[in-house]
């Protein structure tokens, strides 16, 4: 099994600050993910200025504005602010990564050296944006909230048609509620996609709590994307359907315990590590009682038990009806 991509999802709650942005990055870094992801917006070019926020937006804010548009603006990362998270995340040792939700974003990711697109749930109808993204013929990360299974096989026809390769297509299963209700998770899904389409999947996970993350990478996940905030009652659209610090690191620690539980060959045979026991948890035929040279076995002069010595258990029924060779003293293994 490949190691799987582990991405911490910063998403929109640094609220606006370079400060809080650079605190998850640490956080992210401290717990081990693989990317630390954002949102790269303009936010005259995501939403228009009449529109209202979705009903988890309204619900997760304390701001009685309905303003999707103002929201938005108030979340955006200036081009500088990039720049500085990017570099303070070679120092931190950490790969940066952004979903850019407009072309004029993704060629600005582009140009910063993006070396994959991850595309947000809501571009996955947008044919425009696809073609643009996947004329890049870099690798992407395609989440699938909200979608059916026709929407999503024209999403990856629409990508293949500008050149990108099926193995350069991961796709993620997602649900697009913040939180998601377990009960409306469907994580066999994902497998579903992967047998659809023959395409490496992932998971986008948007529930409380670190267990559907787990359960996907034992599933097969190939990667885990899981929004993170470093305090849940901040205010901001996001923060209450995302995982503290401290889960985070539970959550990394989980799955790559999975890897290494689910990486094996396949094969059932016993581990080098468990050979030394085998010898001691199973059973050999032992005297039950004093038996003389000569006398028959019988089920009530020898009996299984775990012994240093003695045949093993499958030659019990070989040995009734047998002669004893010499005497056997009660619990010396019997040989014959």
């Amino acid at each position: 099994m490949q190691k799987v991509i582990i991405i911490a999802e910063a998403g929109v709650n640094h609220n606006g600050s370079l400060e809080i942005a650079k605190k998850l990055i640490d956080k992210a870094a401290e717990a081990g993910a693989d990317y630390v992801k954002f949102q790269t917006f303009k936010a005259e070019k995501l939403v228009t200025k009449n529109t209202e926020k979705a009903t988890y937006q309204k619900k997760n804010i304390n701001i009685k504005d309905n303003s999707q548009f103002n929201m938005v603006k108030n979340l955006e990362l200036t081009d500088f602010m990039h720049f500085e998270l990017n570099n303070y995340c070679k120092t931190r040792k950490i790969k940066f990564l952004s979903s850019g939700f407009d072309e004029s974003s993704i060629d600005f990711l582009d140009q910063m050296g993006m070396q994959l697109f991850k595309i947000p749930s809501g571009e996955i109808t947008n044919y425009k944006y696809l073609r643009h993204v996947s004329k890049k013929g870099k690798p992407i990360y395609l989440s699938t909230g909200m979608s059916t299974l026709a929407e999503i096989d024209n999403a990856i026809n629409v990508i293949i048609n500008e050149g990108l390769k099926r193995d350069q297509i991961t796709v993620l299963h997602c649900n697009s509620e913040y939180p998601t209700q377990y009960e409306d998770v469907n994580l066999k899904a994902m497998l579903t996609i992967q047998q659809a389409f023959k395409v490496k999947v992932g998971y986008s996970d948007h529930t409380l709590g670190i267990e559907i993350p787990i359960a996907a990478a034992a599933l097969g996940a190939c990667v885990i994307e899981k929004h993170f905030t470093l305090d849940r009652k901040m205010d901001g659209p996001d923060h209450i359907a995302s995982i503290e610090p401290n889960e985070l690191v539970a959550m990394i620690k989980a799955i790559r315990n999975i890897e290494k539980a689910i990486g094996g060959s396949g094969i059932k045979e016993p581990t080098i590590t468990e050979m030394k026991n085998i010898e001691l948890a199973r059973k050999k035929v032992v005297a039950a009682k004093k038996i003389l040279k000569g006398d028959f076995f019988n089920n009530s002069n020898i009996c299984l038990k775990r012994s240093n010595d003695g045949l093993s258990a499958i030659y019990f029924d070989f040995l009734i009806g047998k002669k004893a060779p010499k005497d056997f003293d009660i619990d010396q293994g019997v040989e014959l």
